[in-house]
């Protein structure tokens, strides 16, 4: 039987450190499924997804753990029970542009949270505007709308908060 572990890496940035897990992994007999990886701030922070045999789970996770002499920190989960129920919606994406100042994801998050929407991924920057006209912040999510929630009702609110923060804001359905 296989087991999958969810679980999360952060260290000083350097050359070796995906390899480090990747080699980990396939010692014990695991099999790498999906991951998010990147270099935030001098630090390398990824998300990842491993199957492996039941039985080797424990020495895996032993394994990653004795990874912290090397400056990498990695905390394990379980995926437990089997497949998460998939709630029926619609997957859309949100984009965001606007100057930079504190609360915006505060904001935004509130009104999926308001409405049960969930975010399925997000990824943020702060970026030099074009000529000289000082710092942007640019947001994307994809995000899970259930069936039960209006779209316009969403939209809407995500109108009200955009006009207020003086940005930019798309929500689209997702392109499949």
């Amino acid at each position: 039987m296989l087991a999958t572990l969810v679980m999360t890496v952060i260290g000083a940035d350097r050359p070796g450190l995906v390899q480090l897990v990747a080699s980990r992994v396939a010692d014990h007999g695991g099999n790498w499924l999906e991951s998010r990886m990147c270099h935030l701030g001098g630090q390398f922070a990824g998300i990842l997804r491993v199957e492996v045999a039941a039985e080797r789970v424990d020495e895996l996770v032993g394994a990653l753990h004795r990874l912290e002499k090397d400056g990498l920190r990695v905390l394990v989960h379980s995926e437990g029970g089997g497949a998460a129920a998939k709630i029926a919606g619609a997957v859309a994406v949100v984009e965001l542009v606007g100057q930079d100042r504190p609360g915006i994801l505060r904001s935004v998050s509130g009104v999926f949270a308001a409405h049960g929407v969930n975010v399925e991924e997000l990824s943020s920057e702060r970026v030099s505007a074009p000529m000289g006209g000082g710092t942007l912040f640019q947001a994307r999510a994809t995000v899970l709308v259930p069936a039960t929630v209006s779209v316009v009702a969403l939209r809407g609110d995500l109108e009200k908060i955009a006009a207020d923060l003086m940005v930019d804001l798309k929500l689209a359905p997702a392109k499949g």
